[in-house]
């Protein structure tokens, strides 16, 4: 259910064991469609497959197989209790739910289900712009792609 002081365009669609969030991209005419992960095997599967460190969180990805859904992108967030309190936690999770709403709509490869870990201390402090900065690295990492000529 969208709550009624919700921003214009920002909807969440249930479906079994899923949410789907519908996200703006930087251009206003397009939206991309995220879907959370929620079922722990999911989150087992991305842990055996790559993964890339950062500065402020560790970033685990791998390419569905096949037999499941090959379309969407699916992202899921986890912060330890070592991160601190449940509210500390909380904070963590927003932030990087932030992040993946600003870099998965344009980095994230169809198909590809992906899990942000925050670390302790880090991924709350970290300035914004880091943050972002860390994530554009750790999805450059996790898809071989070369490094982006700075203009």
């Amino acid at each position: 259910m969208t709550p009624p002081d919700a921003p214009e365009g920002m909807a969440i669609a249930g479906t079994k064991g899923q949410r789907s969030a519908v996200l703006s991209c930087s251009d206003t005419s397009s939206a991309s469609s995220l879907m959370t992960l929620t079922k722990r095997a999911d989150f087992l599967r991305a842990a055996r497959a790559r993964r890339q460190g950062t500065g402020s969180f560790l970033l685990q990805a791998r390419k569905r197989d096949g037999d499941e859904q090959t379309t969407g992108i699916r992202v899921g967030f986890t912060c330890s209790k070592k991160v601190g309190n449940a509210v500390k936690r909380n904070h963590a999770k927003r932030r990087l739910r932030e992040i993946a709403r600003h870099i998965l709509p344009e980095l994230g490869h169809d198909g590809w289900d992906y899990v942000l870990i925050g670390k302790a201390v880090d991924t709350s402090a970290r300035p914004f712009d880091l943050l972002l900065k860390d994530m554009r690295y750790a999805m450059r990492k996790v898809h071989g792609e070369p490094k982006q000529s700075q203009p």
